[in-house]
């Protein structure tokens, strides 16, 4: 049986092509074959809340309780990435073209915006509350 290559891995850089055909392989190989999209969504709901987990509890006002775990956030963010994949294999969506468009669509919209709210300059805000 053919299995993911640890080589495949071990490249510092890693397209997001790349990566789409390397999550593909594992599925494949190790996964058996994709879950169905409403349970990956579930999955990345979950994975979500683990980043949200990570963060509140090191970068906010949350503490962690008495004898558990916390991920790490690395590993979390990996996770939401890796069901991120396979919702856009399954889908057959090419993310690094998705991603160019969504960049430039956000580029058209925002070219000034963000330049111009005072809660991110600390000028003064002359746009229009949304």
């Amino acid at each position: 049986m053919q299995t993911v290559s640890d080589s495949s891995l071990d490249d510092a850089s890693i397209t997001i092509q790349e990566a789409q055909t390397i999550v593909d392989q594992w599925i494949q190989t190790i996964g058996v074959r994709y879950f169905d999209e409403m349970t990956n969504l579930a999955q990345l709901m979950e994975e979500v809340g683990e980043v949200a987990r990570v963060l509140s509890r090191t970068k906010g006002e949350q503490s962690l309780k008495p004898g558990s775990q916390l991920g790490e956030l690395s590993d979390e963010l990996a996770d939401v990435l890796f069901v991120v994949i396979c919702l856009a294999n399954q889908s057959g969506i090419d993310l690094t073209d998705a991603l160019r468009r969504n960049l430039e669509k956000k580029t058209r919209r925002d070219l000034t915006r963000h330049r111009s709210n005072s809660k991110l300059t600390g000028g003064s805000d002359s746009s229009p509350a949304e």
